[in-house]
């Protein structure tokens, strides 16, 4: 208990948790919290309650989001301390005890065996045929073989005697003596980096921050300047106010922040239909933006599952798959029969499943499956020898088999083969491995004495072959990757396997081998600088660590790039983290893993990465219209705000005229651009530049001339309405029929960049049709009715007057149409977007 109170609990530390208060306030710091806040007390002044109290949700759903964020790290660390944390075998006070993993002290003695957790780093001091997965911290699928060292004092610990917390054991048993624990040992190393990691503000936030602080500024300093040069002009003090208020309102980008919360919000509940979890839904606009995907080999690639691949025996070879073109040649029946013989019964070891399962398939009702056979006698691998044995004595009692299997250099030594029979195979093995194979040798050898010998040398083995192990590569995975290449998006492949085995499944893929290979050992004699600019081309890096992964994500996003980052094992999570978008196979990935990732693959399927970048862009595409509409219908709007002021006209808007519009256009640019069909070249144009703005000047160009075209008719027809009108009701009702009308057309010509007008209608869009002939059928209404009229400061019009109106509205029409082909044919809006 003294160990445990001077070195505290074998877990990782907690972050300290921030008090909600503390969030709160930070929150509202924010300047959007601050506007909405501003636009709420605007609505209240007027007396517009539901407005106000529909800011006020928004206000609470910013909060939510910050704390959601605020806990990500701790969720992370939480998970990671729940795998980490196993029960454990110990032995104290000379007793076996089982405590909790998290009361293992330094100094125990544990007692690990086939299907345990490692509780804890420990060093081992007896072993027997101990092998296990550290795939979680190595991203290696081939089981770790172990063996004991005695000395544990030396600083210098041997690799092979070294078991570490988290990790699983797969076949054998062994004792070992803890010398790290909690946030000491290996896997906490992993934690601290997780810790280290902020979480990354979406650019999305930025710009729309930035853009609402600009229209907040220009709209107060308008607001002022209307009040006085009404109250000043007119002797009307109350009712510069007014209009000030109404100018205020009508310039307020208060859409911006619903817009991005909206878009975000449907866009993630869209994917998730298509088995893609956005855990943090700001990261869809990145996803779409991504330029580098940083793909991690084992179990997102590939499915971290052993098959047999390719057999080798008396200098012929054979292909193997998950299914044989027909029945294995009886030539590779006696070496598939002795490498299950070398094999454990209720194998764990991946590659000895892959073994069974290939003989039960190919070698069933033969006579080289002995059910009835009993294991006897065990050799383990050891440090000397590389190769393990399995002693094998036959029903009748009468003599022994022995089969081994274990690396080939191993096995050609126990054979004792002459230096010519030697060199023959060897160049048979470098063949195989320049491939890509996972190699065993497998060798058999008789016995007739009671007595077995101490070692296997004193066997006279007989050399059968090899055998090949390949992890398989997930299916679509090739086919995705080819997407990603036509969407301009980079595809990096890490692995901790050898650069030969990485280059084997890049081909499989499609991934270009041809180029040079980054491999770990490289990148340690590299600083930030250095690794930044050899990973320029490269599209394949190998015998990579966790720490490396990390540093490899950091070099890209500082070279400019917008990086995702695809994993699944604990040791993935910092790099998940660090990166733009993590992206977590749901399945197969661990908690910490999915944790750590902003996007999850509820079906770990590759191919899902590509529905998620196509989904980001639509997003982007749609918001950007979006964002285009609200910025092109506010010009008409403030500018008949302003002009009537500057022109001595009575006048035209006032806030319930502008309330009005805005409950037209809060569902259009939230509803109706969102639900827009994607371009049909979506997929066939490059990334957006990592560091293009939202609002570039093409897109507010574009805007503020379809705005402004609008604003110049509008104001030629009120001003020709109040000439030839005696009442300036009428008038009123006239030129705020045609904004409708105009906001509709807007709506139409805004829905996409690319089509014609026709096309724009023939592309269905439900929501459009039903929100733009809700607003239609309430403006007859108003514009009809006397009692909602005398409520707009409207007098009734007539039916020809309506057509007027709709004749205006083409005008109005014709010249957004016009000016938008004029960019799509200069490419400044459509094509480099």
């Amino acid at each position: 208990m003294r160990r445990l109170e001077d070195e505290g609990f074998n877990e990782l530390p907690s972050l300290k948790k921030r008090r909600i208060s503390t969030l709160i306030i930070g929150v509202m710091k924010e300047p959007i919290f601050l506007l909405l806040i501003a636009c709420g007390g605007i609505y209240l002044v007027l007396g517009d309650l539901q407005e106000s109290l529909l800011l006020l949700t928004f206000v609470i759903v910013i909060i939510g989001i910050t704390v959601y964020q605020e806990r990500r790290t701790e969720n992370a660390l939480e998970a990671l301390r729940s795998l980490s944390s196993p029960r454990a075998l110990v032995i104290r006070d000379g007793i076996e005890r089982r405590i909790p993993g998290r009361e293992v002290a330094n100094g125990d003695i544990v007692i690990i065996s086939e299907g345990d957790r490692v509780p804890a780093d420990a060093c081992l001091i007896a072993a027997s045929n101990l092998f296990i997965d550290e795939s979680l911290l190595t991203g290696e699928s081939v089981p770790v073989g172990k063996c004991a060292r005695r000395d544990i004092t030396n600083q210098e610990l041997h690799e092979e005697s070294r078991v570490y917390a988290g990790t699983l054991v797969l076949s054998g048993r062994g004792w070992a003596q803890v010398y790290a624990t909690g946030s000491r040992t290996k896997m906490g190393e992993i934690g601290r980096l997780m810790e280290e990691q902020e979480d990354q503000r979406t650019r999305l936030h930025r710009e729309t921050e930035g853009l609402v602080l600009k229209m907040a500024f220009v709209g107060l300093v308008l607001c002022i300047f209307v009040a006085l040069v009404y109250g000043l002009t007119r002797l009307d003090l109350l009712g510069g106010v007014l209009a000030g208020l109404t100018l205020a309102m009508a310039i307020l980008p208060e859409e911006f922040p619903v817009v991005l919360t909206v878009f975000l919000a449907i866009g993630a509940w869209r994917l998730s239909e298509r088995n893609v979890l956005t855990r943090r839904v700001a990261a869809l606009d990145s996803l779409g933006a991504a330029t580098v995907l940083c793909v991690d080999k084992t179990g997102t690639i590939t499915q971290n599952r052993m098959e047999v691949s390719v057999l080798f025996t008396d200098g012929r070879q054979m292909e193997v798959g998950d299914r044989l073109s027909g029945p294995l040649a009886e030539r590779f029946h006696q070496l598939v029969e002795y490498a299950l013989l070398a094999s454990h019964k209720d194998p764990l070891d991946p590659m000895e499943r892959a073994i069974r399962r290939l003989a039960e398939r190919e070698l069933a009702g033969t006579e080289h499956l002995h059910a009835d056979w009993e294991i006897v006698h065990e050799y383990p691998l050891n440090p000397a020898l590389l190769a393990m044995s399995i002693v094998w004595r036959s029903p009748d009692q009468r003599h022994y088999l022995i089969a081994a299997k274990g690396a080939p250099e191993a096995i050609l030594d126990l054979c004792h083969l002459p230096q010519q029979e030697q060199e023959r195979l060897g160049v048979q093995l470098d063949l195989l491995s320049a491939r890509g194979f996972r190699l065993l040798g497998i060798s058999k050898a008789e016995f007739t004495e009671e007595r077995l010998p101490d070692g296997q040398h004193e066997f006279a083995f007989q050399f059968l072959g090899y055998i090949g192990f390949s992890d398989p590569v997930r299916g679509g995975v090739k086919e995705a990757v080819v997407e990603c290449r036509s969407a301009g998006i980079r595809v990096v492949m890490i692995t901790g396997d050898h650069a030969g085995i990485a280059k084997k499944i890049a081909e499989e893929i499609g991934l270009d081998s041809t180029r040079k290979v980054l491999t770990g050992p490289e990148m340690e004699n590299m600083d930030d600088a250095q690794l930044e600019l050899a990973l320029h081309g490269v599209n394949i890096c190998a015998r990579v660590a966790p720490s490396q992964k990390l540093r490899i994500v950091k070099a890209l996003r500082t070279a400019g790039e917008t990086v995702a980052m695809t994993g699944d094992g604990v040791n993935d999570a910092p790099a998940l983290k660090a990166a733009d978008i993590g992206i977590a196979m749901g399945m197969r990935g661990s908690d910490v893993a999915r944790e750590a990732a902003s996007i999850v693959l509820l079906d770990d399927d590759f191919a899902s990465i590509v529905a998620g970048v196509r989904g980001g862009r639509r997003i982007f595409d749609n918001l950007k219209k979006a964002i285009a509409y609200i910025l092109a219908i506010h010009v008409p709007i403030a500018g008949l705000s302003l002009a009537p002021v500057l022109l001595h006209w009575p006048l035209l808007l006032f806030p319930v005229h502008v309330v009005f519009l805005e409950l037209v256009i809060d569902p259009v640019c939230s509803i109706v651009f969102e639900a827009e069909p994607e371009e049909s070249d979506i997929m066939s144009r490059p990334p957006r530049r990592p560091d293009e703005p939202l609002f570039d000047r093409p897109t507010v160009t574009l805007a503020v001339l379809q705005g402004a075209g609008i604003l110049v008719i509008l104001i030629l027809f009120y001003g020709l309405a109040l000439h030839f009108e005696a009442l300036e009701e009428k008038a009123r009702a006239l030129a705020f029929a045609l904004l409708m009308l105009g906001n509709i057309g807007l709506i139409i010509s805004n829905r996409s960049w690319s089509r014609t007008f026709i096309e724009k209608i023939r592309v269905p869009n439900r929501a459009q049709w039903f929100v733009s002939g809700g607003a239609i059928a309430i403006l007859l209404l108003i514009l009809f009715t006397q009692p909602l009229a005398d409520i707009f400061h409207f007098i009734p019009i007539s039916p020809m007057e309506f057509l007027i109106c709709i004749g205006f509205s083409v005008l109005c029409l014709f010249w957004m149409e016009g000016i938008e082909r004029v960019y799509v044919r200069r490419s400044l809006v459509s094509g480099k977007r």
